[in-house]
């Protein structure tokens, strides 16, 4: 019912309509939405939201994306943190142990990774990226690398109870490419991971 409702309300916009024209399915689109809607709804307080969202993008991961999808590892592991924050700490467990695993195998995709060239606001820096393609690629190759390494000591910490020791969520909308390709795909699977924050050590408390 929620899948139709979201179907029948965002198929027209431009960005749904920029993106299946770039070649993503219906699922690709929905699942980086549910995902980004449950990490907003867990930052504003909303628990029970973000936990419909989440599960909604772990059911569609089921349905449409494989295993070693990275996509695959997210859906569970924010399935894994809304256990956690219920306090079905096994539950929670056995998910991000299973994130981990999946997440351990994401690294071997980088070198395949499809750029495709970015919307740029000037002649100039179009032509720029088009002559040093080579460069530009091999940047933006290491910069996920940081991403997927980053998301992957966030899962190891989440598995041990501890919160996470990177900003994920919070640099995803900077982040995130304005084109539809593989590597918005594998940048949306690292900085979609929901987890619960350090405290900042110079609060202090009743402040």
């Amino acid at each position: 019912m929620f899948a139709r409702r979201t179907l029948g309300s965002e198929t027209g916009s431009a960005e749904w309509q920029a993106a299946l024209a770039a070649g993503w399915r219906r699922s690709d689109i929905l699942w980086e939405r549910w995902q980004e809607r449950g990490n907003a709804a867990w930052a504003s307080g909303d628990v029970s939201l973000a936990r419909r969202r989440f599960f909604f993008a772990w059911y569609l991961a089921r349905l449409f994306f494989n295993r070693g999808d990275p996509r695959t590892a997210t859906s569970i592991a924010n399935v894994g943190f809304i256990a956690m924050e219920a306090g079905q700490f096994g539950r929670a467990s056995r998910h991000y142990a299973l994130a981990r695993r999946l997440w351990a195998d994401v690294p071997d995709i980088l070198d395949d990774l499809e750029f495709r060239p970015r919307v740029r606001s000037s002649l100039f820096h179009l032509k720029m990226e088009s002559r040093h393609r080579e460069t530009y690629e091999a940047n933006m190759r290491a910069r996920i690398a940081n991403f997927v390494n980053e998301a992957g000591q966030v899962l190891e910490a989440a598995e041990e109870g501890a919160p996470s020791p990177h900003r994920l969520y919070d640099r995803w909308r900077g982040e995130r490419p304005a084109v539809f390709d593989d590597s918005r795909k594998l940048l949306g699977a690292a900085l979609l991971i929901c987890a619960r924050k350090r405290e900042n050590p110079d609060r202090k408390s009743g402040d």
